[in-house]
């Protein structure tokens, strides 16, 4: 069998080019004039490989490693030849305020790996031990957050939207004291780790922490770096590529916050430490999926009472995030005109990728002008009337037979019959509750009519658009309890059937069931905190 070392192609870019902290003793510290700080991982106990990624595997001719080594490597445990690991120095804005330094307080980069597609990828550990920038952290992660971090950032994979992706599960054979919910109770729980994988780390607050400081020379060079190695095709750096390079950030941005809406995933925690700087969702903490359709819904225990990063705010969020970005280039460009010129691509293209996505999920060939931006309005007012499931709401809408349909004939229970599974109690539902959704669908179907597509070629496109699984917090549950007690075939089955989100999977239909009552309120269900 061959050795990791003997597979892995191992090719550092950030570390031979950026300027590195030079103290290398590792203890938390403020860091300044760096764009990393070298740091190992602190060995844990007894590292067993219990999950991977195959498809993961395979891009970095793995596919067969034996799983010690593997539990060896990515727990942190066996540094290979060639591996320089190091945790980033970046800031960010927290919940609207600047937080100044931040940094990879859990998190360490063992390398950049070469896959078989030619590009380089970080391979990071979360979860390794402390760095320089865990504050008062212990820079470990827990079973439960680990789970959830491993199989959503293939869930999100394989639904289309723009993700950081994960290589490996491992467990650590530590128990982890964590204090969930901030309330005093803290206990033990089980240490993991988790390799995740992305072209690179940078961030918004990568840049944002020199511009705050004054440091000129640390942020152009991260600057020119990221432009070099990742959008080369802006062409060489200089003030001009720089506005280009906002733009371009913009529309990345615009593209993945559109995929998390059609999709109905909440980051939860949408701070500019946690804004990829390739438009990519990283950082999967607080998460959740809408079960019923609410706007107005954050998963994050922290953001109860403000809600700053609940669902129906995510677009505008993002934009806020782009302009504090915006701003920590303004030392390069001294200049605010052209910034603000470039951020404005992003609502112009948010507009246009919102309205191909509507169109989508509603199975129709283009909005069309205020008549359909009234139409969607009125859908998402009819659905928080009632307890809606959104998932399921638009795979039954692409069964609404259309086709010869008497629209203002039809019988409410059977315009009704193909949506009613979606709701949570359907049987509570008056005549008076059940109009609002009927008088909605007869619009639906007319406009249905009015596009000339057949029920088929409509419910193809709904169906290519809206999942059928999405990675539910109550589904993750199920696999953290069972997981908890030395039993991962849940993690590998929901692994699975997250692959093929919008396809009917035999033997697959609890994956695809609404929330349960148990799991209303349930810790790691309903909401959660940032502490794992």
């Amino acid at each position: 069998m061959t050795a990791i070392a003997e597979r892995l192609r191992l090719d550092d870019r950030f570390v031979t080019t950026q300027p590195a902290d030079p103290n290398t003793s590792n203890f938390p510290r403020s860091v300044f004039g760096a764009a990393y700080s070298a740091v190992r991982p602190t060995p844990v106990a007894a590292p067993t490989l219990v999950a991977v990624s195959e498809e993961m595997m395979a891009r970095f001719g793995l596919t067969g490693a034996d799983p010690q080594e593997m539990a060896d490597v990515f727990s942190g445990n066996k540094l290979l030849p060639g591996m320089k690991p190091y945790a980033q120095c970046y800031g960010g804005h927290q919940f609207g305020h600047w937080a100044d330094q931040l940094g990879d307080g859990r998190a360490i980069t063992l390398a950049e790996a070469v896959g078989t597609d030619s590009v380089r990828y970080d391979l990071q550990l979360k979860g390794s031990g402390p760095t320089p920038y865990s504050r008062r952290g212990d820079g470990r992660a827990v079973l439960r957050s680990s789970i959830r971090e491993f199989l959503c950032s293939e869930a999100m994979h394989h639904l289309g939207v723009p993700t950081t992706r994960a290589l490996s599960l491992v467990t650590s054979g530590d128990d982890i004291m964590r204090d969930m919910f901030y309330n005093g109770n803290a206990a033990f729980e089980s240490g993991a780790i988790v390799c995740r994988v992305a072209p690179t780390f940078l961030r918004f607050g990568s840049y944002q922490l020199p511009a705050s400081r004054g440091d000129v020379d640390t942020l152009r060079s991260l600057v020119d770096f990221t432009i070099t190695e990742f959008f080369p095709e802006l062409g060489s750096p200089g003030k001009d590529t720089y506005i280009a390079w906002l733009e371009e950030v913009a529309r990345r941005t615009a593209a993945m916050v559109v995929h998390w809406m059609r999709v109905g995933f909440v980051h939860g925690v949408m701070n500019t430490d946690n804004m990829s700087i390739l438009g990519l969702t990283i950082d999967y903490g607080p998460y959740g999926w809408l079960e019923d359709f609410d706007p107005g819904w954050t998963p994050n225990t922290t953001d109860s009472n403000g809600r700053r990063y609940r669902y129906g705010a995510q677009p505008a969020i993002a934009f806020w995030n782009l302009v504090r970005l915006a701003e920590s280039l303004h030392p390069l460009i001294e200049d605010s005109a052209p910034l603000e010129a470039a951020l404005e691509v992003y609502p112009a293209e948010l507009e246009r990728l919102q309205s191909e996505m509507i169109a989508g999920k509603l199975g129709l060939s283009r909005m069309d002008g205020p008549q359909d931006e009234a139409l969607t309005e009125e859908l998402f007012r009819v659905m928080q009337l009632a307890e809606t499931d959104m998932t399921l709401f638009y795979r039954g809408l692409a069964k609404l037979s259309t086709e010869g349909l008497d629209v203002e004939g039809a019988n409410a229970t059977d315009l009704l019959s193909s949506v009613a599974g979606a709701y949570y109690d359907a049987d509570s539902l008056s005549a008076a509750d059940r109009r609002p959704m009927v008088e909605w669908l007869r619009s639906y179907a007319q406009r249905v009519q009015e596009d000339g597509v057949t029920d088929r070629d409509r419910a193809a496109k709904m169906n290519a658009t809206n999942p059928l699984y999405v990675m539910r917090n109550y589904l993750a549950q199920e696999a953290i309890d069972l997981a908890e007690k030395g039993d991962f075939s849940r993690v590998e089955r929901l692994h699975s059937v997250l692959q093929a989100p919008y396809e009917e999977q035999v033997g697959a239909d609890h994956f695809a069931g609404k929330r349960p009552e148990w799991a209303r309120n349930r810790p790691g269900c309903s909401m959660l905190s940032c502490s794992s």
